[in-house]
């Protein structure tokens, strides 16, 4: 069991990480891959693929109600490459749809966070390649 606390620990940690690799989770716990699946099910009553996504989305549910994203944003910042698996894997976790889920639960009048902050906040902003070399255009 302790070995399965690790792999979840894992999961729940990188959770956000498009690139999360089974094999590689597997490797926490010490199992082979279709072992870990089983004994991961077994001990939490969902696969380990099922408990990622559920992670995903209670974090995507929490964006859609306290930022102002665009949904496709969300998609990404959760982990999710595809806009349309994402919505619906949302809509049969919560029964609506991200933009549905977000006109039901944002008040009216009540003032997101500005997508910029949730963004930084949630490591959206990711330097590209060769990001160090550059500088802001100043003189050295």
């Amino acid at each position: 069991m302790r070995q399965l606390r690790l792999a979840k620990d894992a999961m729940d940690r990188d959770w956000a990480d498009p690139d999360l690799d089974l094999d590689a989770v597997a490797a926490h716990a010490g199992y082979s891959r279709y072992h870990f699946i089983r004994a991961f099910k077994a001990a939490y009553g969902e696969t380990p693929g099922q408990y990622l996504t559920h992670r995903r989305i209670e974090r995507a549910e929490d964006l859609l109600r306290t930022a102002n994203l665009t949904v496709t944003e969300i998609c990404h910042l959760v982990g999710f490459s595809s806009v349309g698996t994402f919505s619906a894997r949302f809509k049969a976790w919560t029964g609506l749809n991200p933009s549905e889920y977000r006109t039901k639960h944002v008040d009216r009048g009540a003032a997101l966070i500005p997508g910029c902050y949730a963004m930084l906040w949630a490591g959206g902003f990711r330097p590209g390649p060769g990001a160090r070399d550059r500088n802001s255009g100043e003189a050295p």
